[in-house]
Order: C-alpha cells, then structure tokens, then sequence
C-alpha cells in the first residue's frame, strides 16, 4: 500500500502543481490583457487627440483658403479699377491733346483775325 500511497502523493502533488501552473498561468494572461488593454486604450486617447489636431488644422486651412479667395477677388478688383482708370486716364489724355490742337488752331485764327484787324485800321 504504500506504493499505490506514493503514487497518489505524487499524482495529488502533480494535480497541485498542475493547477498553480495554470493559475499563474491565468494571472499572467490576465495582467497581459490588463497592459494591453491600457495600451490600446493610450493609443486610443493618441488617435482622439491627433484627430481633434487633424480637424482644427483642417478648420484652420479652409478659413486660411477663404481669406486667400477673398484676397484674390480685392486683387481682381483693384486690378480691373486701375485699368479702368487706367483707360480714363488714356481717354482723357487723348481728349486733352485734341483740347491743345483746337485751341492751337483757334489761337492762330484769332491771330490772322486780328492782323486783318489792324490791316483794315490801317487802311482806315
């Protein structure tokens, strides 16, 4: 009896042993779920935080990219105003050199209109 004894101290001993094997077995899986899920969990708090950047960086392009549209079209505005008076200014200057020739032209009449003038005085 004392054989078939040993054999069931060892086999009770290699049952304990079996099952503290697979407690700590257990406890380590469970603390290896425990860091992982705490890691995922950061890089989950990462990806919450890089897409609120992601947004406000994208918040701040489209009212960048409206400023820059607005910009453009008071460029435009001020580009077509100056050539506008742009050919004012050319038109006037144009009238303003026909203005000359006429008061030219009528400066050297009033002229003759006077010598005739003083040559019918003259004759007088």
């Amino acid at each position: 009896m004392s054989t078939v004894l040993i054999v069931v101290v060892i086999v009770l001993v290699l049952a304990v042993a079996a099952v503290v094997i697979g407690r700590r077995r257990q406890e380590q899986r469970r603390i290896e779920r425990e860091r992982l899920a705490e890691q995922a969990e950061s890089h989950r708090d990462e990806a919450q935080t890089r897409a609120a950047k992601a947004t406000r960086l994208s918040e701040e392009e489209q009212a960048k990219r409206a400023e820059a549209a607005e910009a453009a079209e008071a460029a435009e505005r001020h580009a077509r105003l100056a050539a506008e008076h742009q050919d004012r200014a050319d038109h006037l200057a144009a009238e303003s050199e026909g203005a000359a020739e006429r008061s030219k032209r009528e400066r050297e009449r009033a002229s003759r209109h006077g010598q005739k003038a003083n040559e019918i005085e003259e004759e007088l």
